[in-house]
């Protein structure tokens, strides 16, 4: 069925509604702030936790792709979005959210009805897995899956014509040691989506459920010469040589990946790329075509071995991680909390073990059965969720929403805040550990016979021989008295590249050092939690095509 008025329709598209970083009616939680890094990765390392916020890539594909006059709201307040609606005379309004956004779309259908009551409302996103969401929502059409193409169906629109790639920064609003970025997004780079959805597809994996599940995905780009020409707008309109490629599992595309690899080549393109991947497929590389790829962050999904999943089989990943960083490629390492062989007795060695990696960053996540996964089916099957869980705090990062064999609930938030802690504690700062590949990275690779390579770390030695040695010093007082090893080792690093670099890096990181050593102390002691920030609001209009 299409709308009436078509291509003429007058579209809205919009996120769910800010605040995030607080508890209240809608669903918003203080523990669950919109920030990937703050909220699922860096969280336990104080001033040193990395702070920026991400788009919402999915409306922004709709609106790029669509003919029909499009007004994008994303990270608006409730106030904001209900002015658009009552001056914008739309015939549409497209909501996405995630299942702890519930609450939110269920207000934000009802603000609709109240005020734009002649508009059609369509609700997408990972919200739309939650069983029984008709009733709880008061929408006219539930998409689940890829978007574009049913949008453009809607409007009467060929919905197999070739994608456009937005303009997608890779983060904004970056935030550091109590200090903001001066531009904002922390190292620009770009965000592309190649594919959604996963054929590996792990049984927990929102991503993959919600595009089909095991087997299935949607390639946006079947070719890596398709992928160069994105690549190359992107780096032309946003001036950036580093991208974030949104793909769940990049490498597992060896052809694309390699063909790519040619038209860099063919270009003299220098591109810094950080990538998805699991073990096996990364394995099937050398570590050469990695790092004339570029390759220079790989997030890799670290799941106990015991937990028989097919992506880790046949892999010591602790050499492969050894292996990989040593050539200063920065390993992003993911680990699950409270698997169902985990046991109190099991548990300790686990997480002890998924520390050992010593990854760059290291994400830690419960084990959590979300609506629409397969687990989430397999346990409710067996009788083993938890009824009286609300929606919003279900995203791995509180605690469980079912009954494990051997761990309670309670326990279980213990155990993800110690795995958080023991990563901070062994290994120090991610921002350390990054900077300690990015020296590596340099070191082995300055006199690369192919240029692309030796410009490509070369941007590595710029920083740091700028100021990222400032850093390096704070950390290194910070942590003097606290944790006297990590500061030892940091201090090794700091002096590394003062050698390296020569004396006015030195100067430099005397002189900016004590500035940001001021500012993580007054961020400590002000928010000992971590300071509560919300991302800005994006108003986007684009006229008919």
């Amino acid at each position: 069925m299409s709308h009436p008025a078509g291509t003429r329709a007058r579209v809205l598209l919009s996120s769910v509604f800010k605040p995030f970083a607080q508890d209240d009616e809608f669903g918003s939680r203080v523990i669950n702030p919109v920030e990937l890094y703050h909220n699922q990765v860096t969280r336990a390392q104080g001033p040193f936790s990395l702070r920026m916020f991400h788009r919402s890539w999915g409306i922004m594909f709709i609106q790029q792709n669509i003919a029909a006059p499009c007004t994008l709201l994303d990270f608006p307040t409730r106030q904001h979005f209900v002015r658009e609606l009552t001056t914008g005379s739309y015939d549409i309004v497209g909501l996405s959210g995630i299942v702890v956004n519930a609450g939110k779309i269920r207000e934000m259908c009802r603000l609709v009805r109240q005020h734009s009551p002649r508009s059609t409302i369509v609700v997408g996103g990972h919200v739309t897995a939650i069983a029984g969401i008709d009733r709880m929502i008061d929408a006219d059409h539930i998409v689940r899956g890829e978007g574009v193409s049913w949008m453009r169906e809607f409007l009467g629109e060929d919905p197999e014509r070739p994608m456009v790639h937005p303009q997608i920064p890779s983060s904004f609003g970056f935030r550091l040691m109590g200090l903001p970025s001066p531009r904002g997004g922390g190292s620009p780079a770009a965000t592309i989506v190649p594919s959604v959805g996963c054929p590996i597809g792990c049984n927990f994996c929102t991503t993959s459920a919600f595009f089909g599940g095991k087997g299935r995905f949607v390639n946006f780009y079947q070719r890596g010469s398709d992928l160069f020409r994105v690549m190359c707008e992107a780096e032309r309109v946003q001036g950036v040589s580093s991208f974030f490629m949104m793909d769940e599992n990049f490498l597992l595309y060896k052809a694309r990946a390699l063909e790519l690899l040619d038209c860099m080549k063919t270009h003299g393109k220098s591109w810094a790329l950080y990538v998805f991947s699991s073990a096996n497929a990364i394995r099937k590389y050398d570590v050469r075509q990695l790092v004339e790829l570029g390759i220079e962050w790989i997030w890799l999904g670290l799941e106990s071995a015991g937990s028989g999943y097919a992506k880790l089989k046949g892999t010591d990943t602790l050499s492969l991680v050894q292996e990989l960083q040593s050539h200063g490629i920065c390993m992003h390492g993911s680990s699950i909390i409270g698997l169902e062989h985990h046991t109190p007795a099991n548990i300790e060695a686990e997480i002890d073990h998924a520390v050992a990696h010593d990854t760059v960053f290291h994400q830690f996540m419960l084990y959590t059965p979300m609506p629409g996964t397969a687990l989430h089916a397999q346990i409710a099957a067996e009788g083993r969720l938890l009824d009286d869980v609300d929606l919003a705090d279900i995203h791995g990062q509180f605690k469980f929403n079912f009954r494990h064999q051997a761990i309670s609930r309670d326990q279980s938030k213990v155990l993800l805040d110690r795995a958080f802690s023991l990563d901070y504690e062994r290994n120090g700062p991610s921002l350390y550990r990054l900077m300690r590949l990015m020296q590596l990275r340099w070191r082995r690779y300055r006199a690369d016979p192919d240029p692309r390579v030796r410009a490509r770390v070369g941007v590595a030695a710029a920083q740091l021989r700028a100021g990222y040695g400032a850093a390096l010093w704070a950390m290194e007082r910070y942590l003097r008295n606290s944790n006297p090893g990590v500061s030892g080792r940091i201090r090794a690093l700091r002096l590394e590249t003062e050698r390296d670099f020569g004396v006015w890096t030195s100067a430099l990181n005397r002189t900016l050092g004590p500035v940001m050593l001021w500012a993580s102390r007054r961020e400590a002691s002000r928010y000992p939690d971590g300071r509560r920030i919300e991302p800005r609001t994006f108003v986007v209009r684009t006229a008919p095509a």
